[in-house]
């Protein structure tokens, strides 16, 4: 598959010591075995001068006191808290210069952030989608991307989850729901 520089943008969703750190609150070994292969596609498109876009799941410590319903602490509890070491991207993913950087306190990096207007500022109209977890932030954030007209990609072998079975739901749904799948073996950028 090849992907236009001009009109496409790695996004990797929530690389953070949280989730991808074994000392992180929420540490999963596949989100770490992400590491590798989403370092490479980072590499792949700066050397095509793609934009990246970084997300970081970032939660302010009160942010669900008053919550009815949709509490994170509650389900998942306390994780990357704001400015705190869990809430910076790993440092094996250097954010580069030019490299966008998103933050989002749910799931979809599009809910009440300023995402969709940059992408729409950049002319960017496809979107490669890389990081962790698959069937959470990952997901999320493709289903928001496909109903906003984006064209979201999913990179198979480059995202993080729990279980297995939990990377092969989300990459079923994305493909059947709103999307494409690919692996970065037959991604073509440039």
């Amino acid at each position: 598959m090849d992907y236009d520089a001009d009109s496409t943008a790695l996004v990797v969703v929530d690389m953070q010591n949280g989730f991808c750190h074994p000392d992180g609150s929420l540490y999963a070994p596949g989100s770490e075995a992400a590491i590798d292969p989403v370092g490479d596609l980072v590499d792949r498109v700066h050397d095509a001068d793609m934009p990246v876009v970084y997300t970081r799941d970032v939660h302010p410590p009160e942010q669900f006191d008053d919550a009815h319903y949709y509490d994170e602490f509650d389900r998942w509890g306390e994780h990357v808290v704001e400015d705190s070491w869990e809430a910076e991207i790993v440092d094996d993913l250097p954010v580069g210069e030019d490299d966008h950087v998103v933050v989002k306190h749910t799931y979809d990096a599009f809910y009440q952030t300023e995402l969709e207007g940059w992408l729409n500022a950049h002319g960017i109209d496809d979107l490669l989608i890389c990081g962790t977890l698959a069937n959470v932030c990952v997901f999320h954030t493709a289903g928001s991307a496909g109903v906003r007209d984006f064209k979201p990609v999913v990179i198979e072998d480059a995202l993080g989850y729990i279980e297995e079975d939990d990377r092969e739901y989300a990459v079923d749904h994305c493909e059947f729901l709103f999307g494409e799948v690919t692996t970065s073996e037959e991604l073509s950028v440039g």
